[in-house]
């Protein structure tokens, strides 16, 4: 393993990341991320864009519910703020995103994201406001 200001001085970063949704409901999406390596920052913890990655692709799933996106994107929701409030970390297992909707209005969702780690201990508050596409 290299020093952390060997990986500070580093140019180039890769990692791998992938999560699975778990639950699509009407009033909840849940998503899972195991831990691995390629999420890992010079800490050892999770890196926070993973996290919210996960809590964006999650809460952006929850806001389309059961709306038909166009072939062309119409009606997809996209994000047009974030706010992240980052609580806590760790450094193995598994976090968990649970997303539910704050607000669904004609033109604008709110969905707030909770993400949680090892026995539910929070580590996100995740905030999203979408804009359909036209």
């Amino acid at each position: 393993m290299v020093s952390f200001q060997e990986h500070i001085n580093k140019s180039r970063r890769s990692g791998n990341i992938e999560f699975i949704i778990e639950e699509r409901k009407d009033d909840c999406v849940m998503s899972r991320m195991p831990v691995n390596e390629g999420i890992l920052n010079p800490f050892g913890t999770v890196q926070a864009g993973a996290m919210l990655w996960m809590a964006d692709v999650t809460a952006t799933v929850m806001a389309i519910g059961k709306t038909e996106i166009g072939e062309d994107g119409k009606g997809f929701p996209l994000a047009v703020d974030l706010h992240a409030t980052l609580l806590g970390n760790q450094r193995d297992g598994e976090i968990w995103a649970k997303a539910r909707i704050v607000r669904r209005g004609k033109r604008i969702i709110v969905v707030r994201t909770q993400v949680t780690g090892n026995e539910g201990r929070l580590l996100a508050e995740v905030t999203t406001t979408h804009f359909p596409a036209n």
